[in-house]
């Protein structure tokens, strides 16, 4: 019977000592996943930073003009958050627009504000011309966006609507400009000697009620899309009652600064041309 007994318990120990290595095991393996999540955390956390310090690309080390992590390299979401004016929301009147920009965490990293005059704005609406200086979170000008006035007419093939982009302020880096088409919105990305980069196709309708509308960024040929500038829709008493768009702008983190710089510049654009509106146009 002790026999028995004592084999019994020999068992008995052999299947918790099972279950206790079962247990450890699993232990290990939930430990070192959380283990590697935070070592990727703090990875991304260090390379946010070091690339914040970085120049922007065709500007000297150190000339004080740094390319901001919302802007790197390693970037491939930008979110474009238009701010309420309450003040036009009550009067409905144009007032100078002022977006924050921010990266895929929900931090802003750069700030933008419109310097225009109040006859442009009344008279000219949404085609007036208008300069957007565009700030880091130190208050320094990293990026200035010029608007002159020109049409905005599927039926006007001539002197459609074009931005210069600047990065740093006073050195031109790109272009926006608009194609004409009888069909579809059309804007390409230029360098700073005017030759074609890349391609904006938008869709046939961009009133955007109750979905997002998607402008894709396409290879000059327009085999290829590579990205996309998404204005989200925010619902319905938003977008009546309110003239604050959210945009994301969806690009390949290896792409070049200085055309992430004239995309986003390509987001203001077609706040202005599509999506800007007030109470006064009600």
């Amino acid at each position: 019977m002790a026999a028995v007994n004592e084999g019994s318990c020999m068992q008995s120990t052999a299947g918790l000592s099972a279950a206790a290595t079962e247990g450890l095991a699993a232990m290990h393996r939930t430990k070192e996943a959380e283990v590697r999540l935070a070592f990727f955390r703090e990875l991304q956390t260090q390379i946010m930073v070091f690339t914040s310090y970085l120049p922007i690309q065709g500007t000297e080390y150190g000339s004080g003009v740094p390319l901001h992590q919302g802007i790197s390299l390693l970037l491939d979401l930008i979110i474009i958050h238009q701010q309420v004016e309450l003040l036009g929301m009550i009067l409905g009147t144009e007032t100078a627009n002022k977006y924050e920009i921010k990266n895929s965490l929900g931090q802003r990293i750069y700030f933008a504000a419109e310097e225009s005059i109040c006859f442009n704005r009344t008279f000219c609406s949404t085609l007036r011309s208008c300069i957007l200086k565009i700030t880091d979170n130190s208050g320094q000008e990293v990026i200035t966006v010029n608007r002159p006035l020109r049409c905005n007419s599927c039926w006007c093939p001539c002197y459609l609507q074009e931005l210069e982009i600047q990065a740093p302020p006073g050195s031109i880096v790109g272009y926006v400009a608009q194609k004409w088409d009888p069909f579809l919105p059309k804007f390409t990305i230029q360098n700073a000697n005017k030759e074609d980069i890349l391609k904006i196709v938008g869709p046939y309708a961009t009133c955007g009620c109750f979905g997002d509308v998607d402008f894709e960024v396409k290879t000059i040929n327009e085999k290829l899309t590579i990205g996309k500038i998404s204005k989200y829709w925010s619902g319905f008493v938003n977008d009546v009652f309110t003239n604050a768009d959210n945009f994301g702008i969806h690009v390949p983190a290896d792409l070049d600064v200085t055309v992430k710089a004239a995309m986003i510049g390509a987001c203001f654009l077609f706040d202005f041309m599509f999506f800007e509106h007030s109470l006064a146009g009600l």
